[in-house]
């Protein structure tokens, strides 16, 4: 999420520092009109609450941090002075009482969680009505005291509704018309949610994938459906896409499919989780394929189902190891 709010940035404003759950930027010299701030606020909610609703639709992790993110909410402070700068190993950051003054501005009686706060000394320098009423905002005046002093200040609460987010795909569950071509399950010493982690955290993969030269993916990107990465086989890119199908309210599920297979048009492979306790779970293995060729369909059945199970088999039997390892 601070990623997102750092892209959101377009390179506009420097970034001092990441503080926690928090970022902190600044801008020398000049300072922007209030339209122009206005729309760079707006741009960090509509990018802030748009990924929100992505990974509403689309997460695959059922932990608490994963399943409480659309209950997020962002706050932005501004402040505006004559900054004082310390260099310490090359970088160069503002420091001194008027950064202090923006920190305190965090701490304040505004009785929501999603707004924008100005400080009267930022409203005042570009110009900003107190009453400005403009797209998601309805400024109010507002005012804290900090160590005996007080710090007026202009703020609007943002609601959600009020923004244009980015539309968000729905997402297609896969459906078959016929059982999965193979299927495989093993034990688990780890919790369903745990093991769930160890295959859908593309990290792991080189510990129980064999047979592969490299794998690419997106390395802080949590994955959600429609998140892909890359295996080099043989020289050859043979790309994944996350994909999901309906299981039993208590099972969890990641399934991955790729149209780049020597043999079948389309391969899916699920891994399907049942938990058992709070330390062991049953992992199945359902594998589904397409053909059109007869030319294909020979192939599969001569000698490519064997090929796919000896592999698949291999990687359970790695990833049961890993995970003992691990646990």
């Amino acid at each position: 999420m601070l990623e997102i709010l750092i892209d959101a940035n377009s390179q506009e404003y420097q970034l001092a520092e990441v503080e926690g759950d928090a970022l902190f930027f600044f801008k020398e010299s000049e300072l922007p009109s209030y339209e122009q701030l206005l729309a760079k606020v707006e741009k960090m909610f509509t990018a802030f609450y748009s990924h929100l609703e992505l990974l509403k639709e689309n997460r695959i992790c059922p932990c608490t941090a994963c399943a409480s993110a659309p209950n997020l909410n962002l706050k932005i402070i501004a402040h505006s002075a004559e900054l004082q700068f310390i260099t310490v190993q090359d970088r160069r950051k503002p420091f001194g009482t008027h950064v202090i003054e923006a920190h305190r501005l965090m701490k304040n009686s505004i009785e929501h969680d999603n707004y924008v706060l100005l400080s009267k000394s930022l409203a005042d320098d570009i110009l900003l009505p107190e009453d400005s009423v403009s797209g998601p905002y309805d400024f109010k005046k507002g005012k804290d005291k900090y160590d005996e002093n007080e710090i007026d200040y202009l703020f609007s609460i943002i609601h959600q509704k009020e923004l244009e987010l980015n539309p968000v795909k729905k997402i297609k569950k896969i459906e078959f018309d016929d059982p999965p071509g193979l299927m495989l399950e093993e034990k688990f010493p780890a919790s369903a949610a745990k093991l769930l982690e160890y295959i859908t955290n593309y990290r792991y993969r080189e510990h129980w994938i064999q047979g592969v030269e490299d794998f690419k993916y997106i390395e802080n990107e949590v994955t959600k459906i429609g998140t892909e990465h890359l295996c080099i086989v043989n020289g050859k890119d043979i790309n994944f896409t996350a994909v999901t199908k309906d299981v039993e309210p208590e099972q969890f599920v990641y399934g991955e499919l790729t149209t780049d297979s020597p043999i079948v048009d389309e391969i899916y492979q699920f891994f399907i989780i049942d938990p058992i306790s709070d330390n062991s779970s049953l992992l199945h293995i359902e594998i589904y394929w397409t053909a059109k060729s007869l030319i294909r369909k020979f192939l599969i059945s001569a000698f490519a189902k064997k090929l796919i199970y000896k592999n698949t088999n291999r990687a359970l039997e790695n990833l049961l190891h890993f995970v003992k390892s691990r646990e």
